[in-house]
């Protein structure tokens, strides 16, 4: 059997695990959360499988052979913090107020406003991730039917294949079909370096080779403006995927909250360590074949593992590998299609159009598949751009947008709705002006506009204003009902034939 046939076995084989997935959704917790029921394994393969995409395999290898660690620490490090600081900081909270989305909380704790405000920064914010997936499956179905499939068509094909399982069985497709693509990706890259390694003439060479080129180093230039840009960079994927639906979700599936805290924090660790694997491959790569890798470093270095597995290893290898790359940006397009989608129906649009509870599943499937077309129409007009790029500029929105309201509403009482919206306006003006003026050349966009928003939260909140007068009362009045509320669950009052008797 050729590549091709392989290949389409195993979406074949996808698209049946998705159908069969589709049998466990009944309604819209079904959908979103899978039934609140996913356990620890299952946690852990489905973070680290959607954060193992595109960009750490095709993107990531070449931004570390050119600027070794330190140009890399937005991604895998920064995202896998972003995992680690959910399990730890995030999940327990979240876990407990049993929601949907991460929308619903901003709802439920400052109101409708910011819910709507935050929520959209989070969808847009996917727009950029996802194109990077469609993006990568259209290159990848290039190279390997040898361009007589287009990038174009290939996107088309690829992003037609994930929207189908992943809007038939929901979160519990992207949870299955993770599982099974983890352990695809994991054996198919660890294979692919050991091989690589043999053709770079030992695992000592690719060593001593990314040691001279001094690739390990880590930290930037020892100069003010290059540790601002180097945080900036870190904090880009670090805090901008935090308040992040695709996270969220996963804490939310865990079947009880020792689960919920756990898996992103395993998945965050596995996933920050097992990116080595693909620089390592890199590193081979470039010993391996030195003309064809400089031509490639200097044209497109996403071209470079593809290429050397391609050209330089035998069908069973080639099989391992499109399969692994396949897996990972197929699990990471899966989730960040039903994320946005998710958060739209449930936190965005009843703003605009009142929903019919029945039609929720209905309407979230439909919402799902017009994203995807939207996010296909984006990559076909990006068709060209790194993927790395893309997906570091996506996370740039909840940075301002979304990070702040979070945090301070779960660790700092005294945070109102003013805050928030001084937080959002202030932060998202600073980093507009630093990303479109040549101001973002002398200090970072992200950072910025993070101080600033983080800023914004706390004088809006203290300021002595009627609002935030207001929204303190109303926060008491909803407190004191939720715990007489909580009380009379514990202790329900006896009806006067039982209290008799209790007597």
């Amino acid at each position: 059997m050729t590549l091709i046939g392989f290949v389409l076995l195993y979406i074949l084989v996808t698209i049946a695990i998705g159908i069969w997935a589709a049998t466990r959704v009944k309604d819209t917790n079904d959908f979103a959360l899978a039934g609140r029921s996913l356990p620890l394994p299952m946690v852990v393969t489905a973070t680290f499988a959607t954060w193992f995409g595109s960009e750490t395999i095709l993107g990531l290898p070449g931004r570390f052979i050119e600027s070794g660690i330190a140009g890399v620490i937005e991604e895998p490090f920064g995202s896998g913090m972003a995992l680690i600081l959910v399990g730890t900081f995030f999940a327990q909270k979240l876990y407990r107020h049993n929601i949907l989305t991460i929308g619903d909380f901003y709802r439920d704790r400052y109101g409708t406003g910011v819910e709507m405000l935050c929520s959209i920064a989070i969808v847009i914010s996917y727009l950029g991730w996802v194109g990077a997936q469609v993006t990568a499956l259209g290159l990848v179905l290039n190279l390997i039917t040898e361009g007589m499939i287009s990038v174009t068509a290939g996107m088309v094909i690829g992003a037609t294949v994930v929207l189908f399982y992943t809007m038939v069985g929901g979160m519990w497709s992207v949870a299955m079909t993770d599982f099974l693509q983890m352990i695809i990706i994991v054996a198919g890259l660890v294979a692919i370096l050991f091989f690589a390694a043999d053709l770079a003439g030992g695992m000592s060479n690719v060593i001593e080779y990314a040691r001279e080129k001094d690739l390990f180093h880590a930290l930037p230039e020892p100069t003010p403006s290059g540790w601002l840009f180097w945080i900036s960079a870190a904090m880009t994927m670090m805090i901008g995927s935090i308040p992040q639906q695709d996270v969220f979700q996963r804490v939310m599936s865990a079947k009880n909250v020792r689960t919920a805290v756990a898996g992103p924090i395993l998945g965050g660790s596995i996933y920050i360590l097992f990116a080595f694997v693909p620089m390592l491959i890199v590193v081979a790569a470039v010993l391996a074949m030195p003309e064809i890798s400089g031509k490639l470093l200097a044209e497109d270095p996403q071209q470079l593992l593809p290429t050397l597995v391609r050209d330089y290893m035998p069908m069973w290898l080639r099989v391992v590998f499109f399969g692994a790359v396949l897996s990972a940006v197929m699990s990471t397009a899966s989730a960040t299609m039903l994320a946005p989608s998710t958060t739209f129906v449930e936190n965005v649009l009843p703003h605009f159009v009142k929903l019919n509870p029945k039609n929720t599943l209905r309407t979230m499937r439909i919402t799902l598949a017009l994203f995807a077309f939207f996010v296909l129409i984006y990559s076909i007009a990006l068709e060209g751009a790194p993927i790395y790029d893309m997906v570091a500029m996506a996370y740039q929105f909840p940075v301002v947008g979304a990070f702040w309201p979070l945090v301070c509403g779960l660790y700092w009482k005294n945070a109102t709705r003013q805050g928030c919206y001084m937080s959002i306006l202030l932060g998202t003006i600073c980093w507009s002006i630093l990303t479109w003026t040549p101001m973002g050349e002398v200090f970072p966009n992200v950072l910025g506009g993070f101080l600033v928003a983080g800023i914004g939260m706390v004088v809006g909140s203290l300021m002595p204003t009627e609002g935030n007068r207001r929204f303190r009362l109303e926060r008491e009045m909803k407190d004191a009902t939720t715990l007489e509320g909580a009380v009379e669950e514990s202790y329900p009052a006896l009806s006067p034939a039982a209290a008799s008797a209790s007597l």
